[in-house]
């Protein structure tokens, strides 16, 4: 059986083709600038070779259609070998930014399931539509194989309403559906999921706090092996500090801005998704660059890197405290596997409350499950590998099975 995993960005598409024979990864690529001067596409084929393979370059990818069939002439080449025609692929996994409140679980792609994500457009006006785009387009190059939308949000819907409403008016949740829906939860729940099986435990036993870096944000408090709050809200702008992102902030920010500053509601928006986070306190947001600013002495850059820790420290302690008890603490995602920094001063202070970090262990990127704790720690720090397209695929190879 193959699966070719789909993510649709608003200018990109990810794509990677798996044999759930074995979950081997067939083949991996990248369709980038989708709608500019220079389009891009980058596929690696395995096992034969761990290279990337720049395979078209310098031309126009128009739209999202173009994009995916450049991609699929790619897969489909018969001097690559990894799918013989179309019909060799079972399932398409398709990553859905926004369910709403429609949808809990994955699901098989029907009319009735894309009017729902059309729906929710307004939630998520700039990933959504690509989505949407993704989908269509692979229901036409694969007419009759079966489409699985797997949603984000899905895994924290088991939040209670005491932690997913904002205290607003009622009437604004009623109409609008304005509440903490969360985001990365393939990721949340692919990580947990794996923390239970390390231990020895059922994941419906295990309480963790799973904690993802990257350029985007979010720590999810996991009871039972169910999301039980997570940081990101309305929007992927709520909680932790992030490359461009603030994070949490004073409302009130708003409108000082526009009174004072003369600023309008899209300039504001602008400003604390695109400008703010670690660019907004030094002026880089990719972690590689601040350290190298604070080794040469940048004052902003350390302070950037104090903010983002000290407010991942505040979360850890806030969701422990709605735990009650916690087995394991799981750093993952692209800073989370391989800033040894970041997590060291993340949990710094920490060992009143049982969390006590090796300091030789967490000292490497993390390319494989990895205990990063003592062993008389009493809660356990892991580092994991997320796999949000190993995880995509396993949920629609389950669908497509039942």
């Amino acid at each position: 059986m193959k699966i070719l995993v789909i993510n649709s960005g608003s200018s990109s598409i990810k794509f990677q083709l798996l044999s759930m024979v074995d979950e081997a990864v067939l083949a991996s690529g990248l369709v980038e600038r989708i709608g500019e001067e220079e389009g891009l596409i980058k596929c690696t084929f395995m096992p034969d070779t761990v290279d990337e393979q720049v395979v078209k370059n310098g031309e126009v990818i128009a739209d999202h259609n173009s994009g995916m069939r450049l991609a699929v002439d790619l897969l489909t080449d018969p001097d690559q070998g990894v799918i013989a025609d179309r019909n060799d692929i079972s399932a398409i996994g398709h990553r859905v930014v926004h369910g709403g409140e429609d949808f809990h679980q994955p699901t098989i792609i029907t009319d009735e399931v894309m009017a729902a994500i059309e729906k929710n457009v307004p939630l998520a006006p700039l990933h959504n539509p690509a989505n949407i785009d993704g989908i269509r387009v692979a229901q036409e190059l694969f007419e009759g194989v079966p489409q699985v939308a797997v949603f984000d949000t899905a895994f924290h819907q088991t939040i209670p309403a005491h932690a997913y409403h904002y205290a607003i008016p009622y009437e604004l949740y009623e109409k609008e559906r304005i509440r903490r829906y969360g985001f990365h939860g393939t990721s949340h729940k692919f990580v947990a999921s794996e923390c239970a099986q390390l231990m020895g435990k059922p994941l419906e036993n295990l309480n963790v706090i799973t904690i993802h870096l990257g350029n985007g944000c979010s720590m999810t408090a996991v009871k039972n092996g169910q999301s039980i709050d997570t940081t990101l809200g309305l929007t992927p702008l709520e909680g932790l500090v992030m490359g461009t992102r603030s994070g949490d902030v004073d409302p009130a920010i708003h409108a000082f801005l526009a009174r004072n500053c003369g600023m309008t509601i899209g300039e504001i928006d602008t400003l604390l998704n695109k400008e703010s986070g670690m660019k907004g306190l030094c002026g880089l947001n990719d972690m590689r660059d601040i350290h190298d600013a604070i080794a040469a002495g940048d004052e902003r850059a350390k302070l950037a890197l104090e903010v983002q820790t000290y407010r991942n420290k505040k979360y850890i302690g806030a969701y422990m405290a709605a735990l009650g008890r916690v087995d394991a603490i799981v750093f993952t995602a692209g800073i989370g596997e391989n800033d040894e920094i970041v997590r060291a001063k993340t949990v710094a202070g920490l060992e009143p409350f049982g969390i006590v970090m090796d300091m030789e262990a967490n000292d490497q990127r993390i390319k494989k499950p990895t205990l990063l704790s003592v062993a008389d720690s009493k809660i356990q720090i892991w580092g994991i590998p997320t796999n949000e397209e190993l995880a995509i695929a396993r949920e629609s190879q389950a669908l497509q099975q039942g």
